[in-house]
């Protein structure tokens, strides 16, 4: 059968993507664009964001998937920083960022279709082509498809978001033809199809419900695209949605983040029995930590089908986990996945920690790793940790080389020189009976230095104050990780993905102090 593209309800075959993006491939051509440039997209999840990742990829250039929830000042950044020599973009997001679009650079653009206004409640209009642009696919119309040649696409150049200062770009060589095949190798482990590698995976149907522009979707994307699966990308996430597509198109591999665990498990336990989740085979998270609580909870739900794995955007995958790995070690995000991934965890001198002593978690794999950020070379430098590259979080490695995650360093809470970790209180606050969300950081405390500030957003019908929250938490952590304040909110600021932007919530408090985060 021919492996089909769906994107909410709409479904295209795959042969149709790749002609489109040989098309997309001879444009960008005519436009000068060559091996080692950069195509930006600026895009939800469509269909043109395939197109133009494939066709960059086929002239050996970089695509920069760009975070569409960026201002126009942060747009303009990575736009500029990037060295972009075309962008791609939704029509209505080019109104919100077209401040930030620079001068000279081509610009195509798409109409949202129907559902994607719908995902996001955008009103029907702007469907206006705007003045020096080109519509996308009136654009492509005009070029024959590009021959396909025998060529390695460097892949992605995303940009990672650091809690201070401008995101770096993470760039690496294109992959000689034994990386290449090292990497597709290490992908196929780490998404569940290493046994259809050189096969038929036209019976894989594989799903992400997260926004393209975040790394490992992204490369969930590219993988079983490229290599003749079927995939589904939904435009938002939704728990029962979710739930209806599993069911309805037999998924069979899932790519989830753990805030969805949490929405699906919010789910009355009517609707989540409602849904044949039996198809799944493999369901893999990641991107950040996950409650040990909420994890044995999807078990018993879904089965030992979760699987998990570490790492950053600099260094790929580092470590996995199978779910009978996990069972053994609750908490663990599993051990380096192959024999020349290197995972350390260091102390303030570089030394290696004892077991079950936290530090900076540092790795490397050699096939993978070896980057730069794009035009910051000192920034590449500093992340360097004894030939390593750190990834900016806390952990421990066990006696058995198990990896478990105390939470980001820039995250990290020293209230009275006591280091405390939001991700463990937000693990347990986050299964209060009537609390949906919530979201925990570092606030300034002129006698601690810092103080312990959680934001909750409660179930709808649901009355909570900020003693009943204390008092829930002081019988399950120790008391100085309580939080001092408690604030309540109807809507957290949040990605697709449904992660919290936590920077956003922090800025004002920290703003009033005088200091900048």
């Amino acid at each position: 059968m021919t492996p089909w593209v769906r994107i909410g309800e709409q479904v295209v075959p795959a042969p149709t993507i790749t002609e489109k993006a040989a098309r997309a491939a001879s444009g960008f051509e005519s436009l000068g664009i060559r091996r080692d440039d950069v195509v930006a997209i600026f895009m939800r999840n469509d269909f043109p964001f395939i197109e133009a990742t494939v066709a960059a990829g086929q002239l050996g250039a970089y695509v920069t998937p760009v975070n569409w929830h960026n201002s126009p000042a942060e747009a303009r950044y990575v736009f500029e920083n990037s060295g972009a020599k075309a962008i791609v973009i939704h029509t209505d997001l080019y109104e919100t960022v077209k401040d930030g679009l620079p001068k000279g650079v081509p610009v195509f653009v798409k109409v949202p279709n129907d559902e994607i206004r719908a995902a996001y409640g955008l009103a029907k209009g702007n469907d206006v082509i705007p003045p020096g642009t080109q519509e996308w696919d009136s654009w492509l119309s005009q070029f024959p498809p590009r021959a396909p040649e025998a060529i390695e696409p460097p892949g992605s150049m995303i940009y990672t978001s650091g809690t201070t200062g401008n995101p770096k770009g993470v760039r690496r060589q294109a992959p000689s033809a034994e990386q290449a095949v090292a990497t597709r190798g290490l992908v196929a482990r780490l998404f569940g199809a290493y046994e259809y590698l050189d096969k038929n995976m036209g019976d894989i149907v594989a799903m992400a419900a997260g926004p393209l522009y975040h790394s490992t979707p992204n490369g969930w994307m590219g993988f079983f695209f490229n290599n003749g699966a079927n995939l589904i990308l939904e435009p938002r996430f939704d728990a029962e949605r979710l739930l209806q597509l599993i069911e309805r198109h037999k998924v069979t591999h899932l790519l989830t983040v753990p805030t969805m665990f949490v929405r699906l498990l919010k789910l009355p336990e009517d609707v989540r029995r409602k849904y044949d989740l039996s198809s799944l085979r493999f369901v893999m998270h990641g991107a950040a930590p996950c409650s040990p609580i909420v994890k044995k909870e999807m078990m018993d739900w879904w089965g030992p089908v979760i699987f998990e794995h570490y790492g950053g955007t600099e260094t790929g995958a580092l470590t996995f986990v199978t779910p009978q790995e996990w069972l053994r070690k609750p908490g663990t995000v599993g051990k380096a996945m192959l024999s020349d991934i290197v995972v350390r965890v260091l102390d303030e001198a570089g030394n290696d920690c004892p077991p079950n002593v936290p530090g900076e978690v540092a790795g490397w794999y050699k096939d993978y790793a070896n980057f730069t950020y794009h035009g910051d070379d000192a920034k590449r430098a500093k992340a360097d940790r004894r030939g390593l590259v750190a990834l900016g979080d806390v952990g421990y490695l066990d006696e058995d080389g198990y990896l478990f995650l105390s939470g980001r360093s820039s995250d990290m809470i020293i209230s009275g020189g006591v280091n405390i970790y939001p991700a463990e209180i937000e693990g347990v606050l986050v299964k209060m009976p009537g609390v949906a969300d919530c979201g925990v950081f570092g606030i300034p405390d002129e006698e601690f230095g810092e103080q312990v500030c959680a934001y909750v957003q409660l179930q709808p019908g649901t009355t909570l104050n900020a003693n009943d929250v204390k008092a829930y938490l002081r019988e399950r952590v120790a008391g100085y990780k309580v939080p001092k304040t408690v604030e309540f909110s109807d809507a957290l600021p949040r990605e697709d993905s449904g992660k919290i932007f936590k920077r956003k919530l922090r800025e004002p408090y920290w703003a009033n102090a005088g200091r900048k985060i």
